[in-house]
């Protein structure tokens, strides 16, 4: 016989008492969510505005910056109120959407990525056939799957957290998390571990090959060929292996605090960890592709000096 209870809110117990430090938290957090907004903003506009742009690649991206400003959305918000709380509370119903903005944002990100270095695979190593192989109709398909696939998988995970019985209701984070809720369970998480052991090493796996496979054809490529072909290599993979690299460490730090003990790590050091895949990339995606892609900063050029 379990001691499972009947579980309305969940206690968010990595939240500690700041004084009145918390009003600089607030005003910090606050700031970097607008940046992130006018930043992110900004670029879907010029893209969307610009005919020119309107081409796989910055459909792609225009697909990542609206990812961003949901997952961000998806967190701020909620973080910025949890902060000049002084009971860090969360209904069980807003938890669980929380989970599933959080955890749709992370999978739709990967999967961008993903479908991004497809795409320079694509322009880089077949030049003559890109315009035939990534056709608008084919954009399209690929950026409703990225964004649909994420949300029905993270669905399916969260029903599934859902309908276990639990023990307790501390969750020792600063916001929601399925990982978390299922240690919580007193019931069977067979069915949850399978399932989460099935998308690492179906889905996860499938992507983290295509990302492997297209980069090193890519490096191949740029070894073999002239100065131009490295020169535009270079100049179109950078970002985008920058973008994938912070994204992945980001993941990494959170997936290594959830699965070790690290009791042992300032309690500030880890909220900090556990918040970097969440906060970092919106911004610097953002500041990478703004600043690197020469289309996109031309036009940035000109809306500033045609204002002033």
């Amino acid at each position: 016989m379990n001691n499972s209870t009947y579980v309305s809110y969940f206690m968010l117990s990595a939240y500690f008492d700041t004084g009145l430090f918390k009003y600089l938290f607030f005003m910090i957090i606050m700031s970097l969510y607008i940046l992130i907004i006018c930043a992110n903003v900004s670029l879907i506009v010029i893209i969307c505005m610009n005919r020119s742009l309107h081409e796989p690649m910055y459909l792609f991206l225009c697909s990542l910056f609206v990812n961003e400003l949901y997952g961000s959305t998806g967190l701020f918000p909620f973080l910025l109120l949890q902060i000049l709380s002084d009971v860090h509370t969360v209904s069980v119903p807003f938890c669980f959407l929380q989970i599933f903005c959080l955890y749709t944002y992370a999978n739709v990100q990967f999967c961008n990525l993903a479908i991004m270095s497809y795409d320079r695979y694509l322009a880089i190593c077949y030049p003559l056939q890109y315009n035939t192989g990534m056709t608008l109709k084919k954009v399209a398909t690929l950026i409703a799957l990225t964004w649909l696939f994420p949300f029905v998988e993270v669905a399916v995970m969260i029903c599934l957290t859902a309908s276990l019985q639990l023990c307790g209701n501390i969750i020792n984070k600063v916001y929601c998390d399925n990982y978390f809720i299922v240690n919580l369970a007193c019931s069977d998480t067979t069915v949850n571990n399978i399932y989460g052991l099935v998308y690492m090493f179906t889905i996860v796996a499938g992507l983290v090959t295509l990302i492997f496979y297209t980069y090193m054809r890519i490096l191949k490529v740029c070894f073999s060929g002239s100065k131009q072909t490295r020169q535009k290599a270079f100049s179109t993979c950078t970002p985008h292996l920058a973008s994938l690299l912070n994204f992945s460490f980001g993941c990494f730090f959170e997936v290594l605090q959830s699965r070790f003990n690290m009791s042992s790590v300032p309690n500030m050091l880890r909220i900090l960890l556990s918040l970097y895949f969440l906060t970092c990339p919106p911004l610097l995606n953002a500041v990478l592709y703004g600043l690197n892609l020469s289309k996109i900063r031309v036009i940035c050029k000109n809306l500033l000096f045609a204002e002033m």
